[in-house]
């Protein structure tokens, strides 16, 4: 990788964008990266939390030391705290032997919690305990251990409205809340998109054993102009089945999922665009409407008041109001 971290030809740690919000994004890790301060990454699932966190330890002064990721919301409850701390030999049934839990098997280095705002409440005061005393205590030990473990926090919740809530701890809230980073989604970062599905296409060719070329411009529009709920991980999904799908050696626009196709409706979009407000989404969807019955009876107005089931003094009024020009 380059010197220069802005560099927008070449992935900064694995991380492949070129967008002015991804270079936010990098200049803050760059920034937090040899700090021992809890670091939490918040972003919408898909977007990329763990890449993150692996590029922050691999910046850092730990990054020859362990990194261990673990998911608060894929292990049971009752497995958890064991998991996270450890155990001694005959603490329960099945613990035949002392066994270490993740922060000692990440001490000296980082231990990345995803989706800690699935924590017990039970949890969240011992993980409250061990940040602030940097000691743990595994299940049937009688004393603590201590840890030397940097801790980066990633959710796709509103940990603060979860806080406000009580479902989540207050104070934990606010000490793991110190250096937030926000991963922006990607219907945000359209600059990175042509950038991934090239990069996908050279992965999955050489991964499938296909030889795709490359994708026909109104494919790649469509791609554009989707709104990508699911982010970089939806993007790459799309890809690899248009590639398996394609018959020749380009992606159609056949070829990709028909949530796109129709996506691509104007009204469809707006409302994908993530604009709550109930009067300017209203606004922007009578324009689209306006247009396209204008559109259908060539400039007839008196044709298109019919079909947008309005008075035609309704129809003037709102083609003055908004700027529409004839067609």
């Amino acid at each position: 990788m380059s010197d220069d971290p802005m560099g927008k030809e070449i992935p900064f740690e694995s991380i492949l964008a070129q967008s002015d919000a991804m270079m936010t994004v990098f200049r803050t890790l760059v920034k937090v990266a040899d700090l021992k301060t809890t670091v939490s990454i918040q972003g919408e699932s898909g977007t990329g939390k763990e890449l993150v966190a692996r590029a922050i330890h691999r910046r850092s002064s730990r990054r020859n030391e362990p990194f261990i990721a673990i998911n608060c919301g894929a292990i049971p409850d009752n497995l958890l705290e064991s998991e996270l701390f450890g155990h001694k030999k005959g603490t329960f049934t099945d613990a035949n032997a002392d066994r270490q839990g993740f922060f000692e098997q990440a001490n000296g280095g980082t231990l990345f919690l995803d989706e800690i705002g699935d924590l017990p409440q039970n949890l969240q005061v011992k993980l409250l305990r061990v940040l602030e005393e940097e000691s743990i205590r595994p299940l049937g030990a009688s004393c603590d251990v201590k840890v030397d473990v940097r801790i980066i926090t990633a959710t796709h919740r509103d940990l603060a409205a979860e806080a406000k809530a009580g479902r989540f701890r207050e104070d934990l809230f606010y000490r793991i809340n110190v250096l937030p980073i926000v991963i922006p989604p990607l219907r945000v970062r359209q600059g990175d998109i042509d950038l991934l599905v090239d990069h996908f296409l050279l992965r999955h060719n050489a991964r499938l054993g296909t030889c795709i070329r490359g994708v026909l411009p109104d494919a790649r529009k469509l791609l554009l102009d989707y709104a990508w709920p699911g982010n970089v991980r939806e993007l790459e999904n799309t890809i690899e089945r248009a590639m398996v799908l394609c018959d020749g050696d380009v992606i159609g626009t056949r070829d990709l999922p028909e949530r796109l196709r129709q996506a691509a409706d104007p009204v469809t979009m707006q409302l994908a665009s993530g604009e709550l407000s109930i009067k300017k989404t209203t606004i922007a969807i009578e324009q689209i409407l306006i247009r396209r019955a204008l559109q259908k009876t060539n400039g007839n107005r008196t044709r298109a008041a019919e079909l947008l089931e309005i008075s035609h003094r309704a129809l003037l009024y709102k083609i003055k109001d908004y700027k529409i020009s004839d067609l």
